[in-house]
């Protein structure tokens, strides 16, 4: 029996938002932190240039998603496991990954960041956990990765997350936003929350429906009716909105590229990769994927660029 969870909203003041240490993240220094004794005549100086960084080091994030190359590896919204998670990020690193998705929490957050150049994005349901972690490295937050709180009987309803989605916009709105679409909606109404979550200014829609999914079939086929319902969403998310979509949960090298014909800017990968108990197979398993995708040679390829090869 499922049950709805209730998320308890604390509003975040543009005080306490100066707490924050701005020099070791550029997302955190807003107009909101520049000194009190400016005159207006001196912010209008100093802000234009302050909004170009945050809006190249913004773009910089996302420029993978809007090549429609981009490969994201999860950890985990709940996964808290020091050696695994580092595990995870070493594999998408050297695997070819171009982002690497973990648990919102900074401590996570700075292992991650000390064994890769990508960009670190981190998953909650909290938005007031996103400062913290994005104050220690974190380039993207993202609400979403619900399939922890599925196993315990919990699902979002629409009206909550365009809530979070509110709260996260107000308290880093330069920070990289990306908001996945729960598959326990209708297909409909995956489509109609997208649209409302473009409205509001995220930055890129994710899919998910491995969790769901139950294959009959082994091996290809098996694979195939796994990632079913979220190459579905994918695709008809991706013909409602404009901003990139990531298609996520149940992918694999042999459906990863399916994804990309389907509609999505990118795939996010998790079970496939953190199930498995040693690095030098996550590297392998990911690098699996990104060369399905065409990532590692610089271009993407799919299966239609494929068959004209042959």
């Amino acid at each position: 029996m499922t049950s709805s969870i209730s998320i308890p909203m604390t509003s975040t003041s543009h005080s306490n938002t100066t707490l924050l240490k701005p020099n070791q993240n550029p997302f955190l220094f807003g107009q909101s932190l520049l000194p009190k004794p400016f005159s207006f005549a001196k912010r209008r100086v100093s802000v234009t240039p302050i909004r170009a960084s945050l809006s190249a080091a913004k773009e910089s994030v996302l420029k993978d998603f809007h090549e429609r190359r981009a490969l994201k590896i999860i950890s985990g919204l709940q996964n808290f496991d020091r050696e695994n998670v580092a595990s995870v990020v070493t594999a998408a690193d050297k695997g070819g990954a171009t982002h690497v998705d973990i648990a919102c929490d900074p401590d996570l957050v700075k292992l991650a960041t000390s064994l890769t150049s990508l960009p670190v994005c981190v998953s909650s349901v909290d938005p007031a956990a996103f400062p913290a972690a994005v104050e220690a490295g974190a380039l993207m937050v993202e609400i979403g990765n619900y399939d922890s709180f599925y196993e315990m009987g919990i699902i979002f309803s629409p009206e909550q997350i365009i809530n979070l989605t509110k709260e996260t916009k107000k308290i880093l709105p330069s920070v990289a936003l990306s908001v996945t679409v729960p598959h326990t909606l209708s297909l409909p109404d995956q489509i109609k929350l997208a649209e409302l979550l473009e409205q509001e200014g995220v930055d890129i829609i994710q899919t998910e429906g491995g969790k769901c999914s139950n294959p009959s079939k082994a091996g290809v086929l098996g694979l195939i009716e796994k990632a079913t319902p979220t190459l579905a969403s994918a695709y008809s998310i991706s013909r409602a909105v404009k901003i990139p979509v990531m298609c996520s949960s149940g992918l694999s090298a042999v459906t990863a590229p399916m994804a990309i014909t389907a509609g999505a800017a990118g795939v996010g990968v998790g079970s496939a990769i953190n199930k498995l108990n040693n690095v030098v197979a996550m590297i392998a398993e990911v690098r699996s994927i990104a060369n399905s995708l065409g990532i590692s040679s610089g271009k993407l390829v799919v299966p239609e660029e494929k068959a004209l090869r042959l």
